[in-house]
């Protein structure tokens, strides 16, 4: 049913490309042009197939190309719509025949540069390293004077993002010397078997690390990543609560599974099993990949949550479908006056290597006391 549905929606974006942008275009070989919504499609199956099946053979390349036609079908979309309402609207202007025939080109001209301007930033920014994105954070009766925390999420170790990706990205985390690193979900994207390699550098992290279910865990096999991830010393939290520091200086760290878990029935999300013993005297920072977590924590106490899966929208203006179903969409929010949320972009992508005014993040979250 969702290779259907996906199928479907392609064909609708890529007839719609054809008809209402390319098929206009002032030029002299344009019906040509057909070529490029009938390339995107077939790329936009052979995507879909390979989810489903796997036939196309375990190459990054390979899948880069793939997924990548899936990116560039929407972003093309986006493109046809804007030029499609310009056109319309332009008609309506009262020019004779022959300005009209000069302002067309212009604008075609003007309307393939911007295309090519969008398609290469979305390209570039996708297969950037991720930016270190300082965040700071203050909350109420917090025991330390600073205390520093790097969010990791999002990673989708799988088809493209290898051991090398996650080699560098270790060393960068450990150059920041914080005094925590949390992992809020997403990590796998295949089953672990084929991915153990490309994971195994997490062992080196030389801060306390927790991590959560995402949603792409219970695809792959949610136990065998709680598994893998202790055997490497992480700490998973699953409806669990640690307690960080000693003494009068503490706070509670809580770890969610995620919402899919009640469609699962697996590893569902239980607040109640969560905070059955927490000390709420004491400062909270919960972990959970869904920022729409939130809109549950309302007889909890949650001073900061920390979240992903948004991915910030990944390619825009893909950004206002996500906050239709997710209630923040990326950066620090104020939930309530004693409740705060901070939502990270994600530090590897799905899908296509292609992000737009959403790029990548290692967030290193600074706490101090109000």
């Amino acid at each position: 049913m969702f290779a259907i549905i996906f199928l479907v929606v392609m064909a609708c974006l890529n007839v719609y490309i054809w008809w209402r942008c390319l098929r206009r275009l002032h030029y002299r070989h344009g019906k040509y042009l057909v070529l490029i919504p009938m390339t995107l499609m077939l790329g936009d199956i052979f995507f879909i197939l390979d989810i489903m099946t796997g036939f196309i053979p375990d190459s990054p390349t390979l899948y880069l190309i793939t997924s990548s036609f899936v990116g560039l079908t929407f972003m093309m979309f986006v493109i046809a719509v804007i030029y499609d309402l310009t056109v319309t609207v332009s008609q309506r202007v009262p020019f004779d025949q022959e300005k009209r025939r000069t302002v067309k080109l212009i604008f075609d001209v003007t309307m393939l540069i911007a295309a090519f301007t969008y398609l290469f930033r979305g390209l570039s920014q996708g297969l950037k390293d991720p930016a270190i994105n300082p965040v700071r954070v203050k909350i109420r009766d917090f025991p330390f004077d600073k205390f520093t925390i790097v969010q990791l999420t999002d990673l989708h170790v799988g088809r493209t993002i290898k051991r090398d990706f996650m080699e560098r990205l270790v060393e960068r985390v450990n150059r920041l010397k914080p005094d925590m690193v949390v992992i809020t979900g997403d990590l796998f994207d295949l089953r672990i078997s084929h991915i153990e390699y490309d994971v195994y550098p997490l062992k080196d992290l030389q801060a306390p690390t927790y991590f959560i279910l995402g949603n792409h865990e219970y695809f792959h096999g949610p136990g065998e990543a709680i598994e893998y991830v202790r055997s490497l010393g992480i700490t998973p939290l699953i409806n669990e609560c640690t307690v960080i520091g000693e003494g009068e200086k503490q706070f509670n760290l809580i770890g969610l599974t995620d919402l899919i878990g009640h469609r699962t029935g697996l590893y569902q999300p239980d607040q109640e099993k969560c905070y059955q013993h927490v000390d709420q005297t004491k400062p909270c920072i919960v972990l959970a990949h869904q920022p729409k977590m939130m809109l549950h924590m309302d007889n909890y106490r949650c001073d900061l949550m920390l979240s992903g899966h948004t991915h910030g929208g990944q390619i825009f203006p893909f950004g206002l479908l996500v906050m239709t179903d997710q209630p923040y969409l990326a950066g620090l929010y104020n939930h309530t006056r004693d409740k705060q949320i901070f939502v990270s972009r994600g530090t590897g992508y799905w899908g296509p290597p292609l992000r737009v005014l959403a790029p990548s993040e290692i967030t290193h979250i600074t706490v101090t006391r109000v």
